[in-house]
């Protein structure tokens, strides 16, 4: 019987999960960042301002929706050394219904630059005691905690722009997802495409998704190389363009993360993994064990399609692709036990 991991049915919709407005430290209102994604093919568009929670509502249609978040930074404070050389942990919640407006682990003396200005419109829970941020394990996996607890969609950002290490993410628990491509830390120059440490945190045991978003500040010109909106995103497969049915598939991992190359079936049949995609250089499966699988193009057309063999006894695996351009698109890891129930 065939198993669809991507689903059967329903459509792609290219989303961008990490986005910073004027109401933060981006140079875009959120209209004109609609107008932005929305001239580049997206529907869905997370605005994540620092930590404040705005809902912008007014922004959706037919074809377009925001989902509501916002992002937080939990950093080291070491005196003598100079801020640039301070760990932080940064990470984005998304409200997964479109009806909850109140800001979790509030605490307003984090606010900063426009934030600041823009507090007052923040719904919290005044029944809370405002969260205090500590540079811990502990500290920071409760507030991933809180968060989830709280109806978000949890993810940990740009390990490598944050100068995290091992010991630092994966002392981190309750995260839906790790952003495996930064597209904006990655064109500052910083190696924000983060398979190994996604690899790293596979090795709990414990399933957990990759994303593509873009971080997306825009604060140079479109028609610059800088220009950081369009680099990574991810595509959600959902049955309808609306606010519960993306927020669903997140929850379920029904999405995959991409730099450009597209990813049109995946399914296992006949103890055979199946691909379909736009054209790659090469494609990869690779798994908790020893045991990954490449496919490689013999010509510069690429190839369109994969397959290979179901390997269960090796635990978990994923796949990547790779296209002319460098590219990679990367799926979430299945693990056996997750789709063989």
């Amino acid at each position: 019987m065939r198993r669809y991991l991507l689903p059967e049915n329903g459509n792609f919709y290219k989303s961008n999960l990490h986005c910073h407005s004027n109401c933060s430290d981006g140079m875009r209102s959120p209209a004109q960042l609609k107008e932005i994604y929305k001239k580049m093919g997206y529907s869905v568009l997370a605005i994540t301002d620092h930590d404040i929670m705005l809902p912008h509502d007014e922004l959706n249609d037919d074809e377009f929706i925001t989902l509501h978040g916002f992002e937080v930074e939990i950093g080291e404070n070491i005196e003598g050394v100079h801020p640039s050389k301070h760990k932080c942990c940064h990470i984005c919640a998304i409200a997964l219904d479109e009806d909850n407006i109140v800001q979790p682990c509030w605490n307003e003396k984090y606010t900063w630059g426009n934030a600041y200005n823009l507090r007052h419109l923040v719904k919290v829970n005044k029944d809370e005691p405002e969260f205090a941020r500590e540079y811990t394990g502990e500290r920071i996996s409760l507030m991933m905690e809180t968060m989830r607890k709280s109806g978000f969609f949890v993810t940990y950002n740009h390990p490598n722009w944050s100068r995290e290490r091992y010991t630092e993410y994966m002392s981190y628990y309750s995260m839906h997802a790790i952003e495996m491509f930064n597209g904006g830390c990655i064109l500052e120059g910083y190696e924000d495409y983060s398979p190994r440490v996604y690899e790293d945190l596979l090795s709990r045991g414990e399933p957990i998704y990759c994303i593509g978003a873009d971080d997306n500040h825009n604060w140079h010109s479109e028609n610059t190389p800088y220009w950081d909106s369009g680099i990574a995103f991810t595509m959600i497969k959902a049955n309808e363009l609306k606010y519960n049915a993306i927020t669903d598939a997140l929850v379920k991992g029904e999405f995959y993360a991409s730099e450009g190359p597209e990813i049109y079936n995946l399914w296992i049949e006949d103890n055979k993994i199946h691909i379909d995609c736009s054209p790659a250089m090469r494609i990869d499966c690779m798994w908790e064990g020893r045991a990954a699988q490449p496919v490689m193009s013999s010509d510069k057309n690429g190839i369109t399609s994969a397959d290979f063999e179901y390997k269960p006894y090796a635990g978990w695996f994923r796949i990547t692709l790779k296209d002319k351009y460098g590219r990679h698109a990367c799926t979430n890891a299945y693990f056996p036990k997750t789709f063989e129930e």
